[in-house]
């Protein structure tokens, strides 16, 4: 199963942020195990890399940035992901736009966030992570 993991899945489990660091860390772990196949889109890194500044020092993220590209890989971004997202009219957050044309990209079987009504009109399902670990767990992909 493929996935791409939303910016705010990542963020929970990297800063251990309550009540959603169990089901974080438990997605992460089963793309360490191999039992999905995981990906975040390039410009989660960018984003949490400036969301985490009031919390950690610059050296502090991009260490933290760069455990977690050991982990999980980056989608990459470049001009057509853009174009197609900028005239995808379904969306109106652009970021939500290009997580999906990111989880197209890969043929991601769902996109992990906690903000479904984000992808309302995306063609990669989204799913929330305790949903998407209740499939993992019962076999029902």
């Amino acid at each position: 199963m493929v996935v791409l993991i939303d910016t705010d899945i990542l963020i929970d489990f990297l800063i251990d942020r309550e009540p959603f660091t169990e089901n974080a860390k438990n997605i992460i772990q089963k793309s360490q195990e191999s039992i999905i196949t995981a990906y975040m889109a390039a410009h989660s890194i960018t984003n949490i890399f400036h969301i985490l500044r009031k919390m950690y020092s610059v050296s502090e993220r991009k260490q933290r940035l760069m455990d977690l590209c050991k982990i999980i890989p980056v989608v990459e971004i470049g001009h057509d992901l853009i174009v197609k997202s900028l005239g995808n009219n379904n969306f109106d957050d652009i970021e939500d736009c290009l997580q999906n044309e990111c989880a197209r990209a890969v043929s991601a079987d769902f996109i992990i966030t906690r903000d479904i009504e984000g992808y309302v009109h995306s063609e990669i399902q989204a799913i929330l992570p305790d949903e998407f670990l209740l499939k993992i767990k019962t076999g029902n992909p």
